[in-house]
């Protein structure tokens, strides 16, 4: 496996806690809002962080040109 799939694999498990995530706030799973406050502070950090790895993925692919 190399650097492109390993990214984008851990691309997809991170996409995949965010549906979790949404899910729940969706429902209105949150016991009060500073639960609430929590929950979109997690989706906003997987945001970020599948944001920043496909930057790094397009670079990778992009170099590799």
């Amino acid at each position: 496996m190399n650097e492109t799939q390993l990214l984008t694999h851990l691309v997809n498990e991170l996409s995949q806690q965010r549906k979790t995530y949404e899910f729940a706030c969706s429902r209105g799973s949150a016991k009060d809002f500073a639960e609430y406050k929590s929950l979109c502070g997690v989706l906003q950090g997987l945001g970020i962080a599948i944001e920043l790895i496909n930057d790094l993925v397009k670079k990778l692919e992009h170099d590799d040109e």
